[in-house]
């Protein structure tokens, strides 16, 4: 039986708010509007990770205004659920002060902000780097989408390019290229050969399509670098986890992709140079 660990779950989705764009993308790239705008209970998701093998879950929410919805999850169920936090960067010291409050007093292990939804803002502009600076302090990764994106946005500030000289002006940030990187895989790749504390999370591209040069990567000097997300209920858990288990990986590698990898950045313990605890 494999293990997992989902790092991009949505479990209020019935309840965001929808812009066209997003209506639009759960329509025509995804053909799944009904299955991905609703809420979904603690019992159903459960029952939906026990059948895929996945014991543990990061949930999606925001920084400035999380939900109630969300917060219930890790509160009944600490072993299972934690929470990630979307950022506007534009928003300056009251998003970092929210961040770090909710660091301090609920189970958040990622950040996470998407250029697109950012006003295609690339993550090398000055906006970001208090953001990247407190996550530091905070000794909390962060997700970046990477790639172009689904909807009908603007996608060249997800280049992954653009995480070059981040890297370089920010050695210790933990950071992770989120939504695969579609087109741009090569440069993924080469920028975490390049970089210790680089890696990407699969979320939302289903594992039959993923490129030859990444399973390369994963099978060689990627073990380390490359997490299972499903952005359930976008992709289903049990599709994402079934088509991983079909993957060309050799052996050792399956468990990395699937669970150890994220276990290890994770769900190993934080040492915030703020004092923050997360509890």
């Amino acid at each position: 039986m494999v293990r997992a660990i989902d790092t991009f779950v949505n479990v209020n989705m019935g309840s965001v708010e929808r812009p066209p764009w997003l209506v639009r993308v759960a329509e025509d790239y995804f053909n799944r509007a009904d299955a991905i705008f609703k809420d979904i209970e603690i019992p159903e998701l459960i029952e939906a990770m026990d059948r895929a093998g996945v014991e543990k879950c990061i949930l999606s929410t925001t920084a400035e205004a999380p939900a109630e919805h969300v917060l219930k999850f890790p509160r009944a169920h600490p072993d299972k659920f934690v929470l990630s936090l979307s950022m506007d960067p534009r928003n300056g010291m009251p998003s970092l002060r929210a961040l770090e409050h909710l660091v301090r007093n609920e189970p958040v292990v990622l950040a996470r902000i998407t250029p697109f939804m950012v006003g295609a803002i690339p993550p090398n502009e000055k906006e970001y780097y208090p953001v990247y600076a407190k996550c530091i302090d905070l000794d909390l990764p962060i997700a970046i989408n990477t790639g172009i994106p689904g909807p009908p946005m603007p996608g060249k500030c997800q280049d992954p390019m653009y995480l070059d000289e981040v890297c370089v002006f920010f050695p210790e940030l933990k950071l992770v290229m989120a939504h695969g990187a579609d087109p741009w895989w090569d440069v993924a790749i080469r920028l975490m050969i390049k970089y210790r504390n680089l890696c990407l999370q699969t979320s939302a591209y289903a594992p039959r399509y993923f490129p030859p040069q990444l399973i390369q990567f994963m099978n060689t000097r990627g073990q380390d670098k490359i997490m299972f997300a499903s952005d359930h209920p976008v992709l289903s858990f049990e599709r994402c986890v079934k088509e991983a288990q079909e993957l060309d990986l050799r052996e050792g590698v399956l468990d990395k992709f699937l669970y150890a990898n994220a276990e290890r950045l994770f769900f190993s313990g934080r040492n915030p140079a703020t004092g923050a605890t997360g509890g």
